[in-house]
């Protein structure tokens, strides 16, 4: 007979315990830690505990996670709101470089647009091809050691201290407007690994942001059509 026979056995007549307590309480098994041999009954006690220390641990960081994760919303919450009192998108770039490094701890952040308009921040400086394709195959926030030598630049003579980077499209619809790139001198800080639920949340956010202040076409002047009694006039004159 194969363990697993027995263990289904066991499983399906539960009443074999009760029925035969006094021989299962001499029955010896090694313990797992001390090399010496115990009873059943103790031996399974010692894997309840084993177990429910297990689960405090996982329920302790559970709730870490938790309280992380409400630091992290309250503080995305700020810059939302802070992002919606501002008036232009100079207003808009320094909020989010405020909270960036002064909430969130990003020590360098970038962002390049590709939008129509006369505006000369440095935003709006041209972008190579390479750089509008990577926005392009962002779909979801990047997180790594790797950027271009384009992305790179961008951030001067801090450039060689960089480890980190996160990097995600400006999008409102199918095709990329921008491009924001985070980036720490702390291998650690972005990983491929890590969540980007929040740095999703965050591109969102931007990308309407900038939306709202950016108009999406040039305006057009239009001229005013002559009223219907005057072409009226003209015809009665010819």
């Amino acid at each position: 007979m194969q363990s697993q026979d027995i263990l289904a056995w066991l499983k399906s007549n539960p009443a074999f315990f009760d029925e035969y307590a006094d021989d299962v309480a001499e029955i010896y098994v090694p313990h797992s830690h001390r090399g010496q041999a115990v009873s059943l009954a103790e031996r399974q006690l010692i894997t309840l505990r084993e177990k429910a220390r297990a689960l405090e641990a996982r329920l302790s960081e559970l709730l870490q996670f938790g309280e992380d994760n409400d630091v992290i919303s309250d503080k995305l919450h700020k810059l939302t709101v802070d992002l919606i009192q501002a008036e232009d998108l100079s207003g808009v770039v320094g909020t989010l470089e405020y909270h960036l490094r002064e909430r969130f701890h990003v020590p360098y952040v970038a962002i390049r647009l590709w939008l129509p308009t006369d505006s000369t921040l440095r935003e709006f400086q041209p972008v190579g091809e390479a750089v509008q394709r990577l926005a392009q195959n962002l779909v979801s926030p990047y997180c790594g050691p790797y950027v271009t030598d384009e992305v790179l630049a961008w951030f001067d003579q801090d450039a060689t201290e960089l480890r980190s980077f996160a990097q995600f499209a400006l999008r409102t619809g199918e095709e990329p407007f921008g491009i924001l790139v985070l980036a720490s001198g702390d291998e650690d800080r972005f990983y491929p690994d890590m969540g980007t639920l929040y740095l999703q949340r965050l591109s969102e956010l931007v990308s309407a942001t900038v939306r709202r202040l950016v108009p999406t076409t040039a305006q057009v002047e239009v001229e005013e059509l002559p009223h219907e009694d005057a072409i009226d006039g003209a015809r009665q004159e010819d």
